[in-house]
């Protein structure tokens, strides 16, 4: 398993405080990619004003962090494009019956 998919599990284990769905189901995570043992991710909240946008990112990162072979997380907290519920899975939009 490559280290961008340990990273995409780490990350599916990481909820919404306010929503049954995991953020990356959610469409929060916009990229991530690994160059040598660096990983980039680029990623947003579902509102700029969201309670945990201090805890998320963090979360994120430290999910990161705990994949073998990755030694440093370079978290790039974006608004552009804007979240909306059209990015989210199949999966998460069954989940919360939309």
């Amino acid at each position: 398993m490559e280290a961008k998919e340990k990273i995409i599990n780490e990350i599916k284990k990481i909820y919404d405080p306010e929503l049954p769905v995991n953020i990356y189901e959610l469409g929060l995570i916009y990229d991530i990619q690994v160059v040598d043992k660096k990983a980039k991710i680029k990623m947003t909240l579902t509102t700029p004003n969201c309670p945990v946008a201090e805890s998320l990112p963090k979360e994120v990162k430290e999910g990161a962090m705990q994949v073998e072979g990755i030694d440093n997380v370079e978290l790039e907290l974006v608004w552009d494009p804007p979240w909306n519920k059209d990015m989210m899975s199949d999966a998460a939009k069954l989940e919360l019956n939309l």
